[in-house]
Formats: C-alpha cells, sequence, structure tokens
C-alpha cells in the first residue's frame, strides 16, 4: 500500500501527540493570532516609565527581558526606593500561568497590568495620572486613535501591554526538542536529570508546559518553613489568604513556573535563596521530605537548564548560581 504525503502527515502528527502524553511536561510554543501592532505598542508601554509616579519606574525596571524577565534583585525597588512585598516573578510565558502573581489575585494578564500601576510601593500612581501625561505625547496619541479606534484610556493599556506580555513565550528548549523526538537536543546527564525530577516528585507540582503555574501549593508540608526562614511573617507572606481569606489557603501560593529558573538569581516568593542548588534543597525539605544528595542535585540543575527556550528579547541570559 503506497502511503500518501497528506497521511504521513497525519500519521507523523499522530505518534508525536502520542509521545506528548507519556510525559507530564509538554512543548511550549509561541501563540498565534496576536496583533503585531498591539504587541509593538505595548513593548513601548512597557519600557514606558510616564507609567511611575516619579517617571523612573517601568514594567521593564523589574521585569529584565534581557536576563531572565524577572528581577536580579531578591525584592525590587519601587517608587521612592520602596521594596516590593514579593519577588518579581517572571513575565516570560506568565501568559500559561494558571492566574498571576503569587497569590493569584489577579485573574490574567489583563487584569495584573493594573496591580502594580496602583501598588504604593510599585509604580505608586494612578490611572487617571498616567492617562494624562500620555495623553500630552501627540505620537502615541496617535497610535492609539489608529490602532484602538479609540484614545488612551486604562483599558487599552492594558490590554496593549497584555498583548506584548504574550509575546513573551521562550520556544525551542533543548528539552522541548527532546519530547518532540531529538533525541540528541539533551544528554544523558540532563535525561537522568530529569528521570530524578520526576521520581523525587518535583513533577507533583511542576509539570505541564510551563513546567508549574497551574496550580497553588503550600509552602511547608514537612517542616515549618516561616519558622526556619526566621523574621516576621508578613501579609505576603499569607499567600493566597489574602484573596480568599480561608484559613487552608495560609502560606499557600501559586507554584512558580522552572521555566526560566536556572536564569533565576533568587528564588521563593520572598527570595530568600539566591543559589539554585540551595533553592532545590529547600524545596525538597519542605515540599517533599526529602534530603537529595548533590550529586542528584547537579543531574536536575542540568534538566533545569535544558528547559530554557529562546526569545528575541532574551539576548543576556544569566546562569544561576
Amino acid at each position: 500500500m503506497t502511503l500518501t504525503r497528506p497521511f504521513v502527515v497525519l500519521l507523523s502528527v499522530f505518534f508525536l501527540n502520542v509521545a506528548f502524553a507519556k510525559e507530564p511536561i509538554s512543548p511550549i510554543f509561541a501563540l498565534s493570532k496576536l496583533n503585531n501592532e498591539k504587541v509593538a505598542l505595548g513593548r513601548a508601554l512597557f519600557f514606558d516609565e510616564r507609567l511611575s509616579k516619579n517617571n523612573k519606574i517601568s514594567c521593564a525596571s523589574c521585569h529584565q527581558l534581557t536576563t531572565n524577565g524577572a528581577d536580579n534583585k531578591a525584592l525590587s525597588n519601587g517608587v521612592e526606593g520602596q521594596k516590593t512585598a514579593t519577588r518579581t516573578p517572571t513575565v516570560y510565558n506568565a501568559v500559561f500561568n494558571i492566574r498571576q502573581t503569587w497569590s493569584g489575585a489577579r485573574i490574567d494578564l489583563f487584569d495584573q497590568v493594573d496591580a502594580p500601576i496602583t501598588n504604593p510601593k510599585e509604580h505608586g500612581t494612578t490611572w487617571s495620572e498616567v492617562i494624562a501625561k500620555l495623553s500630552t505625547d501627540k505620537e502615541l496619541t496617535a497610535k492609539f486613535n489608529r490602532i484602538y479606534q479609540s484614545p488612551i484610556s486604562q483599558q487599552n493599556i492594558q490590554h496593549a501591554i497584555a498583548e506584548f506580555e504574550q509575546s513573551l513565550v521562550t520556544t525551542n528548549a533543548p528539552f522541548d526538542r527532546w519530547l518532540q523526538g531529538e533525541q540528541n537536543a539533551i544528554d544523558n546527564q540532563t535525561k537522568q536529570g530529569y528521570q530524578l525530577f520526576k521520581r523525587y516528585g518535583c513533577i507533583s507540582c511542576h509539570q505541564g508546559r510551563n513546567v508549574g503555574g497551574n496550580m497553588f501549593s503550600k509552602i511547608g508540608h514537612f517542616g515549618n518553613y516561616f519558622q526556619d526562614r526566621g523574621g516576621e511573617i508578613t501579609e505576603a507572606d499569607l499567600g493566597r489568604y489574602m484573596v480568599t481569606k480561608k484559613p487552608y489557603d495560609k502560606h499557600v501560593f501559586k507554584v512558580p513556573s522552572l521555566r526560566l529558573s536556572s536564569l533565576q538569581t533568587h528564588f521563593f516568593h520572598d527570595g530568600s535563596q539566591d543559589n539554585l542548588s540551595d533553592a532545590i534543597r529547600v524545596m525538597a525539605k519542605y515540599q517533599l521530605g526529602r534530603a537529595i544528595p548533590e550529586q542528584d542535585i547537579q543531574l536536575i540543575r542540568a534538566f533545569l537548564t535544558s528547559l530554557v527556550g529562546q526569545h528575541p528579547e532574551l539576548t543576556s541570559p544569566h546562569e544561576a548560581e
């Protein structure tokens, strides 16, 4: 029997999908059907410091796209030198998160844009002030009128920035290429690290296309993380409880994506760890109740490194310590 080309292609896609289904992690692909003009406008706004009270803070101040999409500080600097309550998470691949912010207080990227603008410790401004400043920019006003057929508004600003953020998807990671059948895309150490990642139970929270970001979990299933960490327990440490006010949500946080974890300089909602190996140890202790040998930690690190994909904005990736 001679197979036609369309049938062969269809058969290949079928077996590729079956291969995906065998693993708890799936490849990540860029979103289609984004409006390029809105993406470009959103990018300009993302870097625009006029979106802050003192005209010195932009979205990009804390979400540094060239390195990892997050901040290289444990806590970010907001207006007047104030510190953010939690570590800035990466904006890369955030579109795939179940909700936005550590506590899941924001529904999606559109909703999340509002959070830093009006937060007194971050951009520290109001939408009326932002719109008033931007409206004096004739070129920007003309762009909004052309692209949105309406003047500059809170809704249009949020939409444009969210459109840009949806474009921040890192693709073609070595691990994803391996998932799609390219056996030599990762080495044996990386493959061993992935098996250990599953065997130790890390995969129970970090899975799916974003290797996290799709569920909430309490920090400290096997031990008192906050007591051992020391210091005052802040409202930010209460996590999702500050959203739901339900006692069982105390110290519950959105599980972060590990896609760019090997590029991060700080870890966890409080930025309390600045070393990836230590972060693995801490999570193993408090979330899994296990002590992972150093050799296995290094293998898991190799796997995490293979999750890093590519994006035109990610020009100077920072390798985690």
